[in-house]
């Protein structure tokens, strides 16, 4: 095993939290998989910070969500209403009116949406540090691959240009005694 390599997936060293990675199992009919594919999607995470700070109609949600498509944010709703984290009210009126809020679970949902986004906004730019590193790094290994296919080509061309593999010469054109 190399160095620094866990033993095995699960293996956490001296930590005894009590948290075990393995209760997010990876099957499409895993309750806790699904829930969290569900809220951590694209949408659903706006949506939900929307609401927190009042009820909002489908037309100011979607106005207030930019890029959803009107399909997206029926879906998105219908989802997160399913979950119990959006509750739908319709207003008897002509045209009628259907106003979306968190419910008490939605809200315990945003605390913890909130301490993502400020987390995210104390590393940003330590995450963009590192993205600027991984980029050059990236585009260094790239030329490097480019220019050793250059090579191959270039010797391979001089291989054909003095006889091909067949005949016995090195690359130079000299012919072995």
């Amino acid at each position: 095993m190399e160095d620094g390599t866990s033993p095995s997936l699960s293996y956490r060293g001296d930590t005894d939290d009590g948290y075990d990675v393995r209760q997010w199992d990876v099957r499409e009919d895993c309750e806790v998989r699904q829930i969290l594919d569900r809220i951590a999607d694209k949408w659903s995470l706006l949506v939900i910070a929307l609401l927190d700070q009042r009820s909002l109609r489908f037309t100011e949600l979607r106005r207030q969500v930019d890029g959803i498509s009107q399909r997206m944010l029926a879906r998105t709703l219908r989802h997160l209403e399913r979950d119990g984290l959006v509750s739908r009210t319709v207003h008897p009126s002509v045209p009628p009116r259907v106003d979306y809020a968190l419910t008490p679970l939605g809200a315990t949902l945003h605390e913890t949406i909130r301490a993502l986004v400020t987390w995210t906004e104390t590393h940003q730019q330590e995450i963009a540090a590192a993205r600027a590193a991984y980029d050059v790094r990236a585009a260094a290994e790239q030329r490097q691959a480019d220019e050793e296919a250059a090579a191959r080509t270039a010797l391979a061309r001089a291989v054909l240009e003095r006889g091909g593999p067949g005949q016995a010469q090195d690359v130079a054109g000299r012919v072995p005694r």
